[in-house]
């Protein structure tokens, strides 16, 4: 299975704004994986380094940013990863991320306020 195919399971599509419908305990579940792992202050900045740069982002250029060590960097990384927000890919001794649209998308949705009709 690819990580695209585990991505659109994960995500299963678009969902209901929680304001028009109730969650499903699969949907509830999903929903707190993310936010369980945007909960850390560390990672949420790491999700908004890496969303914001616009492009891939090399992790020696992140950790600069952060007044932790390099493992646990990568430990905060791994989760966000997890959680289906970040995918990445490793060229040679560095490993380089990027954010998933489409998860962020499924999250904004979420919480998303419905046009006063």
């Amino acid at each position: 299975m690819s990580k695209q195919q585990i991505l659109e399971e994960r995500s299963g599509g678009c969902c209901t704004p929680i304001m028009v419908a109730a969650l499903d305990s699969a949907a509830a579940g999903e929903g707190a994986a993310v936010f369980k792992a945007l909960s850390d202050p560390i990672r949420l900045r790491l999700m908004s380094i890496i969303a914001s740069a616009g492009k891939e982002v090399c992790v020696c250029d992140i950790t600069g940013y952060f007044d932790v060590s390099a493992p646990t960097i990568s430990h905060h990384l791994r989760v966000l990863r997890e959680a289906g927000l970040v995918d990445c890919e490793r060229r040679g001794t560095w490993v380089y991320y990027w954010p998933l649209p489409e998860r962020l998308t499924w999250v904004s949705t979420l919480l998303s306020v419905p046009a006063a009709v």
